[in-house]
């Protein structure tokens, strides 16, 4: 995560003038941090530290050669996810060969229950004083700043592995409760300045609980407030808080708010502190304690600052993440039009993003009303699932949409006049596509052209099932080369369906083509009997891989049955 001024990793915060020396590994056993410190006992800096396995770079023997792994202790503390007190002589190459006898402690930090990393915190001894075990009370000192500092680097871990703000947030809550506090608040700053409570939890019972009765909606932000969240959330520095703070008569109404919050739960003692995003005031993180008699102290409040600078950057992310994903939703709703009503056809579209992407893509279907009084339907798949297939779509199906309407034409001449002309007008690569059309004259009729597409099925009342086309399909669209397209027509049965999809739904890595057509129509033919909708949802929950990593698209239409 970026620090909002200079946009790199915000570093822990450690004492002023510590004397020994630290260094973060992270769950790959690769060094994520160093301070002033230790470049200055390793001769090295950060930027030879960075990156490197420290067992590999300064780990070593008495006489300099390089320590067999299974012989490392502090290897094995890292590898066992054990704490480790250096007693004796630990030797480490500095960055002139020489080498130094080092005390100090290996903390392993956890993410979601496994080790995921060691913060070791070292200091110089003399070589004769290597049998003499470190005083209590510096090995207390020393493993005190560890697990401060592996705290610092768990929340780093778990708040950077993922983009949702529910997610962070739970994250948050159980890395902080009951470590810190019996109680975490999170009240966030929406849009317009409003405030929300979006997380109360409590530590009981070993149990995380969130108490919604005291979540929701907040009074507004007052700029004269001078009440401890007010002047957080306007930007002022993490404090301590008292009941003493709040003894006085509330002078807004998010202070009458939290002063019966803190009442209602018995605090003793909290820490708050502003969650930063870059320029901005994003929210607040309270920690508070109710069973734990100890206040918070100085030391405490810079770790939950450093926690709160972390876990605003962490937020920041994921409502960044989240407004795109609503403007790509937006985006692909516009794309993906509405279906027109035919009267005696039942209709129904699905469309499901890829799972890693940017939630729009290059799938897409079409169908709209032509001249003579048929329908046409599109199914098409531009290359690609991200913004730029998606414009690459949108400019294939507009384009379709006019040469369709513009020239009364076999589906075969409209998608070959298509074809000829993308490389021309359009950004568009390569794209596979079936054009078709609807039409009554008597029984229902189907007429289609397959350009390089997965072929239609074709479903019975009875549950008997086909692929339609008997041949190949024809070449994809933007090869430019010459090719005779062919017009496909088949009569539909009372009852039946026919399902147009793109192949996100047949294909998965390292899955035969033939497989998953073979799945699909088994699918289909158990669905039957189902109404559209219901068969079209429980078709992609079924024949969707769970290894997917393409965009679906798939539009269903059933013929009604003999009046």
């Amino acid at each position: 995560m970026a620090d909002p001024a200079t946009g790199s990793e915000p570093e822990p915060v450690l004492p002023a003038g510590l004397v020994a020396g630290v260094y973060v590994q992270d769950g790959f056993g690769r060094i994520s941090y160093v301070n002033d410190k230790a470049e200055e006992l390793l001769g090295r800096t950060a930027g030879e530290l960075l990156g490197g396995d420290p067992h590999e770079l300064l780990h070593r023997n008495p006489d300099g050669s390089r320590l067999p792994r299974p012989n490392c202790v502090l290897l094995q503390a890292f590898l066992s996810g054990q704490a480790l007190s250096l007693d004796g002589c630990q030797w480490f190459a500095r960055g002139d060969g020489e080498l130094i006898c080092v005390g100090g402690v290996s903390v392993p930090y956890e993410v979601d229950g496994a080790p995921d990393g060691a913060v070791v915190v070292f200091f110089e001894r003399p070589p004769g004083d290597s049998q003499t075990p470190t005083p209590p009370e510096n090995l207390e000192a020393l493993t005190d700043l560890a697990d401060r500092l592996t705290m610092v680097a768990e929340t780093t871990a778990v708040l950077t592995s993922t983009l949702d703000l529910d997610e962070s947030l739970k994250r948050l809550v159980r890395l902080v409760v009951p470590r810190l506090a019996d109680w975490a608040v999170v009240d966030l700053l929406e849009e317009q300045g409003k405030l929300r409570r979006v997380a109360v939890v409590h530590h009981v019972g070993g149990r995380h609980v969130r108490v919604e009765e005291l979540a929701g909606p907040m009074p507004p932000l007052l700029e004269g407030s001078r009440m401890p969240l007010s002047r957080v959330l306007r930007g002022a520095a993490p404090r301590i808080v008292t009941p003493e703070d709040y003894a006085g008569p509330p002078d807004s109404g998010i202070a009458v708010q939290q002063r019966e919050m803190f009442r209602a739960i018995g605090m003793r003692s909290a820490v708050i502190a502003p969650l930063r995003g870059p320029g901005k005031v994003l929210g607040a993180l309270t920690l508070i304690r109710t069973e734990q008699e100890k206040p918070f102290d100085a030391a405490e409040l810079a770790l939950v600052d450093d926690i709160a600078r972390r876990a605003g950057l962490a937020v920041d992310n994921a409502q960044l993440y989240e407004r795109q994903r609503r403007v790509a939703e937006t985006m692909q709703r516009h794309l993906l039009p509405p279906l027109p009503r035919i009267e005696g056809l039942e209709m129904t579209v699905r469309y499901h993003p890829a799972p890693h992407a940017s939630r729009v893509g290059g799938d897409w279907y079409d169908a709209f009303r032509l001249p003579d009084g048929a329908t046409a339907l599109v199914i098409g798949d531009v290359v690609g699932h991200d913004l730029q297939a998606a414009a690459c779509m949108a400019q294939v199906r507009n384009m379709v949409r006019a040469f369709a309407w513009e020239h009364a034409e076999a589906p075969s001449v409209t998608v070959g006049r298509l074809d000829r002309a993308l490389v021309h007008i359009s950004d568009v690569q390569l794209a596979t596509m079936i054009l078709a059309q609807v039409e009554r004259d008597g029984d229902w009729q189907l007429r289609w052209t397959n350009a390089g597409h997965p072929p239609p099925l074709l479903v019975h009342d009875d549950g008997r099932v086909r692929f339609l086309e008997h041949g190949a399909a024809d070449l994809v669209l933007g090869t430019e080369l010459p090719s005779t397209r062919t017009d496909f027509r088949q009569t539909l049965p009372p009852r039946s369906t026919v399902v147009l999809y793109t192949d996100g739904l047949i294909e998965a890595r390292d899955l035969p083509l033939s497989e998953g057509l073979d799945q699909l129509a088994g699918f289909a033919a158990a669905l039957a009997d189902r109404s559209l909708d219901e068969f079209c949802d429980q078709l992609i929950s079924r024949a969707l891989y769970a290894a997917n990593e393409d965009d679906v698209a798939l539009l269903a239409l059933r013929v009604p049955g003999t009046p």
